[in-house]
């Protein structure tokens, strides 16, 4: 049993907001920030716009995408640190509003890591027969828990969320670890040790508040840029092929100096990986299938392709999955 990735789909705000905006209200400018980060614009939630919401519109593009009616969603797990309320979940708010009850609907946390631990926890279930078809989704909106005034962390990042639809389908007997659709192997990490390198300073257990993210770039990407490498050859070797075999990588993107470390360090052709940091920023759990479904709409990800997911954030957590479409 495997599970196929049968349609991908996106949502983003109305509101797009470039550098120089923000340059006109921080100490920065177009060129600190394309030359440090790559990113030219974020898109922002505005009124109405909640994390759920993007979740839901997403979901909708997803099923459209793959042909598949909603009634037929058996699973929900849908990754997030921005979610509408403490409890209940946002998965809920997109069962109900996309007509599935009574299916598992819960959220995952591991903040930029979460697309990649939803996913893959989406599939031991169905591998498993617990279920037969899943929603997996990324939303964010961490424009809501960003100090503004923290030219360091406010340029980073942005509001969005990608979805997909899995579909469990038996192997023909014979096939190859390597060969033949769906996800072939994924691989996790934690390391809760260097929780102080990226987090946020607030919660309803400790301060009854949100809070505003804190973060130390330079330490977040030594770590980011050797852990990934790891992840990254740990989980090509499991499945038994060679890094030039990979068609495309889709990346978390965070920064557009490391997605281009990780890639030199592997070995890798930078024409394989997918870029959108340009136009989202980093929007966290949402930035993997926000860049997957953008590949694929474009034509570049085909049937047939194998494709390298990979990610890492607060925690730290990190995670790399390979998939053949």
């Amino acid at each position: 049993m495997r599970s196929l990735i049968r349609g991908a789909g996106s949502a983003m705000p109305q509101r797009v907001v470039t550098n120089e905006e923000l340059a006109g209200r921080l100490d920065t400018s177009d060129e600190w920030i394309v030359e440090r980060t790559g990113i030219r614009q974020r898109h922002i939630a505005g009124e109405g716009e909640t994390t759920g919401t993007l979740a839901i519109a997403a979901a909708r593009a997803a099923l459209a995408d793959a042909g598949i009616d909603a009634k037929k969603i058996d699973l929900i797990v849908l990754a997030t640190a921005t979610p509408d309320n403490t409890f209940p979940a946002t998965a809920t708010k997109v069962q109900a509003a996309l007509g599935c009850s009574g299916c598992p609907a819960f959220d995952v946390q591991a903040v930029c890591s979460g697309f990649l631990y939803a996913m893959t926890t989406a599939d031991a279930m169905l591998r498993s027969g617990q279920a037969t078809c899943a929603l997996v989704i990324g939303a964010e909106t961490f424009s809501r828990i960003l100090d503004w005034e923290d030219r360091t962390t406010a340029v980073l990042f942005g509001d969005g969320a990608g979805a997909i639809v899995l579909e469990a389908q038996d192997v023909a007997e014979g096939t190859a670890k390597s060969e033949g659709p769906g996800i072939l192997t994924s691989q996790l990490h934690a390391d809760g040790a260097q929780h102080d390198l990226l987090y946020v300073d607030g919660g309803p257990s400790t301060t009854q508040t949100v809070g505003h993210l804190r973060m130390k770039g330079r330490e977040v990407f030594r770590h980011a840029v050797g852990n990934l490498a790891q992840v990254l050859g740990d989980v090509v070797a499991k499945a038994g092929i060679t890094v030039d075999q990979i068609d495309w990588v889709v990346p978390h993107q965070a920064n557009i100096r490391i997605l281009e470390a990780t890639a030199k360090k592997l070995g890798l052709a930078p024409e394989k990986v997918i870029v959108t940091v340009d136009q989202h920023a980093n929007t966290s759990a949402a930035s993997v299938p926000l860049a997957f479904a953008a590949a694929r709409a474009d034509g570049r990800i085909k049937p047939g392709d194998l494709v390298l997911f990979e990610a890492m954030g607060g925690g730290f957590t990190w995670g790399a999955s390979l998939v053949r479409l």
